[in-house]
């Protein structure tokens, strides 16, 4: 359950919520089909086409606010794109997506790829660019602050070390496995902390601190600035900790920041910064990982989906199993 509950949208009504569930089993069950084949772009391309025509069917006035690029990178859904079946009419809402969250994954049949979005009232999501994020996150039922962007990883693990009740040595961090964390990864395992590393898809493992089950205590890192919003999106309904700062290699990289309205550079994005209002989070495994099943192709045609939709205004977790036949 969230830490705080915000009054009901009339915008975000509930059958909108159920409705962007069908948005990302679209998507899903594309992408399924080419799971395992070695061809990223074509699995990428694959669930942007089928996510693109699912919003076309609601009656929403939407606007991709983080997507998978500019205009000029289409067919991708870019930032700006305007998705729904009402434009000009129907509410209007702002979506943050990732039609395929793990790519490679995809590509190689590896565990956690999925299907993402998030929707939020028109201003309630915030408008980053395609650039990298560095982001630490816990679960619900810690005191306010007891992570901050500006401490060490070793004085963050233990204030929430401190705030469990447990020794450092017991947290255990999930940390995308990539070059450029190898420090990060020492530095927390100097500590004795047990380290989860994933190949990719960190939206499942922001979330994964949510879930008891995982034990994982943290989730530490850089990734994508779009994903960091995904997964700020989620921990507003279900409750958690989360500060992102945008990081920026390049003069292009920062000129691409003040074009969507960022001017404090080095500014650390708490929780509702991100994802503020109400806002619906809903996603459907691709490929079976520690969040979600993937898609099941069964005999006679028929397919199996797993997905979860929360809302961020009555805390409401939904678990939702499909089945699904082609006609």
């Amino acid at each position: 359950m969230p830490e705080k509950s915000t009054p009901a949208s009339k915008v975000l009504d509930r059958v909108l919520v159920l409705e962007m569930v069908r948005v990302t089993e679209a998507a899903a069950i594309a992408a399924s089909s080419l799971v395992g084949r070695g061809d990223e772009k074509a699995a990428d391309h694959a669930a942007v086409e089928a996510m693109r025509k699912a919003f076309d069917e609601l009656y929403i006035d939407g606007t991709v606010v983080i997507g998978e690029g500019e205009r000029d990178e289409a067919p991708m859904l870019f930032i700006g794109e305007k998705v729904g079946g009402a434009p000009g009419k129907g509410p209007k809402i702002d979506i943050a997506l990732d039609p395929l969250e793990g790519t490679t994954i995809t590509a190689k049949a590896g565990p956690n790829a999925l299907a993402v979005l998030a929707a939020a009232e028109e201003g309630g999501l915030l408008n980053a660019p395609d650039v990298y994020m560095d982001k630490i996150a816990v679960g619900p039922g810690y005191p306010e602050g007891v992570i901050d962007l500006d401490k060490t990883p070793t004085e963050n693990v233990k204030a929430v070390a401190a705030a469990k009740g447990v020794k450092p040595e017991e947290i255990i961090v999930c940390v995308l496995d990539r070059p450029r964390h190898e420090a990060l990864i020492a530095e927390l395992r100097d500590l004795g902390c047990g380290v989860v590393l994933i190949g990719d898809g960190d939206v499942a493992g922001v979330i994964a601190v949510t879930d008891e089950n995982t034990t994982i205590d943290m989730y530490m890192g850089s990734g994508g600035a779009p994903e960091g919003v995904l997964a700020a999106a989620a921990l507003r309904c279900v409750g958690g900790q989360f500060n992102g700062r945008l990081l920026f290699r390049n003069d292009d990289e920062r000129a691409r920041a003040r074009k969507w309205g960022i001017t404090d550079l080095n500014k650390i994005y708490k929780l509702e910064e991100l994802a503020k209002g109400d806002c619906i989070f809903a996603a459907t495994g691709v490929t079976s990982g520690s969040l979600l099943d993937g898609v099941k192709h069964l005999k006679g045609g028929k397919m199996t989906t797993e997905s979860v939709v929360m809302r961020a205004s009555s805390g409401t977790v939904r678990w939702i199993k499909g089945e699904h036949r082609i006609v």
